[in-house]
């Protein structure tokens, strides 16, 4: 087992996840359980006992086999400009993890993140397209394609199949990968290896992994690089700012991502002289939060930001990252995504 330094922050079971050491035996049976359970419910929707509903619409689903982060919405924001600049009209449901609405509702980018979730705001901000969130993704999908959208692209969901779907793209977290390989709770998938066979593309965010480890026999993977752009107010107001003006001085660098690491990492190859503040994924963020006693900086996710638009201070900034890829795997990706389109349209 290739082992994966575990940082700060990490919870228990994380490191259990992805140390390398083999811990968490006494796991296994719970996993045995969760794999059987996953079985007959991914069966019952295959002999059609439980149905996968289509909403008349295409539908991308975005989804990955672990718990916690590994790139998706970056790639769903990816997505959603592509197919907008073809002339689509794109709607993306989204469970709105975080927050506390339960009803399928719209969200725009001044929707309360605490009341639908970080990453449907986000997506909103970015991509301007229609955004539902909802418990029930086939419903979120109905309120979609009622609100003009003739493509959905679903920010999570692989596993919710209920909905049906034309086309599944799974993301990997290109440092972490699967970890240990095992089932919830021993390890973080959330189904089998063997599931990535299903899926239409396999996406690993960043190859380090992949490098090391390698995916299961007969899968190949796009390879996604995120990267940043300038850093900008959390408050609206004001330039924005090159990474490097940040140097020479202690920056706060404050992340509620499933893998705050990788954003730290981003920051650090930057040069900056970091103190770090990792913090669980969707941290309903607040200015207590970010009282550091200090008047350093402090640079956050872009997840993290949209939650901080109503506080007026200075000191806070968020980097936006952006999905990229090479020209040919870029083109391998749409060019499928578009056949995709038409074929389920004729």
């Amino acid at each position: 087992m290739t082992s994966i330094s575990v940082r700060p922050g990490q919870s228990w079971l994380e490191s259990i996840w992805y140390d390398g050491t083999g811990r968490g035996a006494w796991l296994l049976p719970l996993s045995l359980l969760y794999g059987v359970v996953t079985r007959l419910r991914r069966l019952c929707y295959r002999v059609r006992v439980l149905p996968s509903v289509a909403v008349g619409r295409p539908v991308i689903v975005v989804g990955n086999l672990t718990v916690g982060g590994a790139g998706k919405t970056p790639l769903v924001v990816y997505l959603v400009t592509q197919l907008q600049r073809q002339g689509f009209t794109v709607g993306v449901i989204s469970r709105g993890y975080g927050g506390s609405s339960r009803a399928v509702r719209p969200v725009t980018a001044r929707t309360d993140p605490r009341e639908v979730g970080d990453e449907p705001v986000l997506i909103a901000k970015r991509t301007h397209s229609r955004v539902f969130v909802g418990r029930n993704r086939v419903a979120a999908a109905r309120a979609a394609v009622a609100a003009g959208a003739d493509i959905i692209v679903s920010d999570d969901g692989l596993q919710h199949y209920a909905l049906a779907r034309d086309l599944e793209i799974v993301v990997v977290d290109g440092e972490r990968g699967f970890g240990n390989m095992r089932l919830l709770p021993a390890g973080p998938l959330r189904e089998p290896l063997r599931r990535l066979r299903r899926a239409d593309f396999v996406v690993m965010n960043g190859a380090g992994w992949l490098e090391r480890v390698g995916l299961p026999a007969g899968r190949a993977a796009l390879t996604m690089a995120l990267l940043p752009s300038d850093a900008a107010p959390v408050s609206g107001r004001g330039a924005v700012r090159s990474l490097a003006s940040f140097r020479g001085q202690p920056v706060h660098a404050v992340a509620g991502i499933g893998h705050p690491q990788r954003f730290f990492e981003l920051l650090r190859k930057a040069e900056l002289q970091l103190i770090e503040h990792p913090l669980p994924d969707h941290h309903p963020l607040q200015a207590a939060d970010l009282a550091f006693g200090d008047d350093a900086p402090v640079l956050m996710t872009e997840k993290d930001a949209v939650k901080c638009a109503d506080l007026n201070d200075k000191r806070l900034w968020f980097l936006p990252v952006s999905a990229h890829f090479n020209a040919l795997e870029s083109n391998e990706l749409l060019a499928a995504i578009t056949a995709r389109i038409h074929q389920t349209r004729g």
